[in-house]
């Protein structure tokens, strides 16, 4: 544990005092494009922030090999060596598609190449179990799809989900850490080497989520872009790939008895590692309705659009602080009540407690509808927000401000100006800004 606790260390420390040199370049680079009607920042902000994840997920690779125990992992396979030779390939098409803008289907097609580069290196999924019959032996082309696949999509879903500063890093850094919990307990619990892999990709995928935040938080002083949020999902990607389809099954049958017991008795644990999906269900949610949605409109799946699940919770009145937690809270109540499940299926006390959470995640997400009356006495141990008197007097200036700007400009404000101003109480609905920013775009 010690030595996946340094690299996950090290990782961070190389990523985050990279980042503040990359933003530099980034600017002189020119890497800071207009902003667009879909954004809800005000300013232009600089991204290829990837630059600097990637570094240190390179760094993570070359301190585990130099230790004693993470050594073995390089030694007994090529799986580090296959996730570094994708992770590369995504990350310059991500670097080219920050400065250049390219096409959708040229990243598509990026992306597709990467898994396939580690699947010829030997990252592969070569078996899956199934439920009642054991585990189930693939051939070459079935595990080449499948791979991809899985590689193609977990991009995808993170990709989406990049929409506001901090979301992306902080739900794969709580997904990542989810899973480092998940592969130790495989590794270090059961004694499956086979699982060493996955623990390690796991743990430095945690660190470089982790040495980006302090950079990316609300307000983000620069963005990580499509090559830093292409190269988690394909980090993430690989862990689930390397845990599920490297676990030899006579190693499971030695623990449970049998192989059919085996699967039976490690179910819970193999449905989110096969399907990494459970792990980041937000954003495979996000990245489903956002093309049901476009395709519905007659666009391309590829079109950008306001539609995203954190654009809506902004548009029913959620801060973009408030938003963000939000999404973080959920993802750690999919991703650890996963975890928690797999450890004690039988125990009704994990289902009650996350049915528990979920109330509570559905309260939170209704705060804007209640508008709580807050005695005059009290105001002063409250937040801002809820200060009636104060509050009014507030609106009421910037209502005045907003629409002198307005007259003299000739425009509306900056998209971001309702984002920032929206409180937990009040109706602030942006369904109309929404649908004008689909139709200009």
């Amino acid at each position: 544990m010690r030595e996946y606790l340094l690299t996950l260390c090290i990782t961070a420390a190389v990523t985050y005092l990279l980042t503040g040199p990359v933003r530099k370049f980034a600017i002189v680079a020119g890497a800071m494009p207009e902003i667009r009607a879909r954004d809800v920042h005000r300013e232009p902000t600089p991204r290829l922030g990837g630059i600097a994840m990637f570094f240190g997920l390179c760094a993570g690779l070359l301190v585990a090999d130099h230790l004693p125990n993470l050594n073995d992992v390089f030694e007994r396979s090529n799986e580090p060596r296959a996730l570094l030779s994708g992770a590369a390939l995504i990350w310059l098409i991500g670097v080219l598609d920050d400065k250049f803008e390219i096409d959708a289907l040229i990243k598509l097609g990026g992306q597709m190449i990467a898994a396939g580069v580690m699947v010829l290196q030997g990252l592969t999924i070569l078996w899956i179990p199934v439920p009642g019959y054991g585990m189930v032996l693939l051939d070459q082309g079935q595990g080449t799809l499948l791979t991809v696949a899985l590689v193609v999509i977990t991009i995808n879903a993170v990709n989406f989900v990049d929409g506001l500063d901090g979301l992306a890093a902080g739900m794969v850094c709580i997904a990542a850490t989810a899973f480092f919990l998940y592969a130790y307990r495989i590794w270090y619990g059961y004694g499956i080497e086979a699982a060493a892999p996955a623990t390690l990709f796991a743990a430095i995928l945690m660190g470089m989520c982790l040495g980006f935040l302090p950079h990316n938080l609300h307000p983000a002083r620069i963005f990580m872009g499509d090559s830093g949020s292409m190269l988690i999902g394909l980090v993430l990607a690989a862990g689930a790939i390397s845990a599920t389809g490297q676990i030899d099954g006579d190693a499971l049958s030695l623990n449970f008895g049998g192989t059919r017991d085996a699967t039976h008795a490690m179910l819970p644990v193999f449905i989110p590692l096969l399907m990494p999906l459970t792990i980041i269900a937000i954003p495979f949610a996000d990245l489903v309705l956002a093309i049901v949605r476009r395709t519905w409109n007659g666009k391309s799946p590829f079109a950008a659009d306001r539609g995203h699940l954190h654009h809506r919770l902004l548009e029913i009145g959620h801060s973009h602080s408030r938003a963000v937690l939000i999404m973080y809270f959920w993802s750690a109540l999919i991703g650890f009540g996963t975890v928690a499940y797999s450890v004690h299926s039988a125990s009704m006390w994990i289902l009650l407690l996350i049915v528990a959470l979920s109330a509570v995640g559905l309260v939170l997400l209704m705060l804007p509808r209640f508008s709580p009356h807050i005695p005059g006495w009290a105001e002063s141990f409250v937040p801002p927000r809820y200060r009636r008197r104060r509050r009014a007097a507030a609106d009421a200036s910037v209502a005045g401000a907003t629409d002198e700007a307005d007259v003299a400009a000739g425009d509306r404000p900056p998209v971001e100006a309702d984002v920032n101003g929206a409180t937990a109480v009040g109706t602030r609905s942006r369904i109309e800004d929404r649908h004008k920013a689909e139709s200009s775009s």
